[in-house]
């Protein structure tokens, strides 16, 4: 196994819906084109392409909001999700998602959410610890053996926490909505909120009231910041003080001493950004200046599925990209902790487990 596989990671941006299996969509996909829902020669080739283009990408977005509006596929994806991340030793996973409406089939915000952490519990593939020490009792599924029972192995263990998607397409009303379901969920494991969707549609004030609302109740933030040249929008969301931001490409030199300043952390998705054709070349990704000045940041996928990589490819590119050797990548990767939406004890396990591994790594 190499390196950039079997080293612990820790993965704080990735879009529930963007990291389904290409097997898994190819499945959903031919059942809903023999129910006629869609032509499924139309999307076909464009789930089994690796190497998909900007447009296959959008396409594939398209198909993907269509497969995930009933509660059992998204139960499904949700589990699948997660194990996938675990074989690649991700040891901390804050997966975001919009919680969606389908009135059609009874499908509201909170039961959409209730089938994701469904899905949470249904994983049986590793020990996953979804709710929040505070919250924790003593029948609590989240209390699962960690060894098992079979042949006394012991088996990998992932730590899940989920954030609730503000998509930048919704009104203020329905934005508040989403922060008071992330309320009455914080003892199954939502921890915080990000500000997702079509970068180019919306404006920040439409979205601030609900995350002041947020902020006041003590939930983690997260902003998509800087994803398309938005002057307006930048300064606001740096001065707004996130706890992290996403991507951060398109800042002017002032909003980049600005951040330098805040410190605010950035979750970095090497692969996407190249792929969106965001940036037009890894040589020049932002990632270099930020590294370089010691700046917060880590490493991750945003649509694994979507953009057919992984966290480990991710550390890949970063190590071979920017010349990094196994050493700082395995340092990146363990500066995460500081990062994550969650609390002390869950921090101290995780310093423990990257101790452990830099044991076994030679480190």
């Amino acid at each position: 196994m190499e390196w950039w596989v079997s080293m612990p990671k820790i993965e704080l941006h990735a879009h529930l819906n963007g990291s389904i299996r290409d097997s898994t969509l190819l499945e959903l996909a031919r059942v809903l084109g023999e129910k006629g829902v869609i032509v499924f020669s139309d999307v076909e080739h464009v789930i089994m392409k690796n190497d998909r283009s900007l447009g296959e990408v959008f396409k594939l977005f398209d198909l993907i909001h269509i497969l995930t509006t009933d509660h059992k596929t998204v139960t499904r994806i949700t589990k699948e999700v997660v194990e996938d991340f675990a074989s690649e030793n991700v040891v901390y996973l804050e997966l975001r998602t919009t919680p969606k409406k389908n009135d059609s089939i009874g499908m509201s915000k909170h039961s959409y959410m209730e089938a994701v952490v469904e899905g949470l519990r249904a994983v049986t593939a590793v020990d996953i610890d979804f709710v929040p020490h505070k919250f924790n009792t003593q029948d609590s599924l989240n209390s699962i053996a960690m060894n098992d029972a079979c042949d006394g192995t012991k088996k990998k263990k992932i730590y899940v926490r989920l954030l609730l998607s503000i998509d930048r397409r919704e009104t203020t009303e329905a934005a508040i909505e989403t922060v008071k379901l992330a309320l009455e969920m914080r003892d199954l494991g939502v921890v915080g909120i990000d500000l997702s969707g079509n970068p180019v549609v919306g404006e920040w004030n439409t979205f601030l009231p609900a995350l002041k609302f947020a902020q006041e109740q003590g939930l983690y933030i997260t902003l998509h910041c800087g994803e398309v040249l938005n002057c307006q929008e930048v300064q606001p969301m740096l001065d707004f003080l996130p706890q992290r931001i996403g991507h951060a490409i398109f800042f002017e030199e002032e909003e980049w001493r600005q951040l330098k300043t805040s410190k605010i952390p950035v979750e970095i998705c090497l692969t996407s950004n190249i792929k969106t054709e965001s940036i037009s070349s890894i040589d020049i990704h932002h990632f270099v200046d930020l590294y370089n000045a010691k700046h917060p940041l880590v490493l991750c996928t945003d649509d694994a599925g979507v953009f057919s990589t992984s966290l480990s490819n991710e550390y890949k590119l970063a190590s071979t990209a920017f010349g990094l050797g196994k050493k700082e990548m395995f340092e990146l990767a363990r500066t995460g902790i500081e990062f994550i939406f969650a609390g002390d004890e869950v921090k101290q396990d995780l310093v423990e487990t990257f101790d452990s591994a830099a044991k076994k790594l030679n480190l």
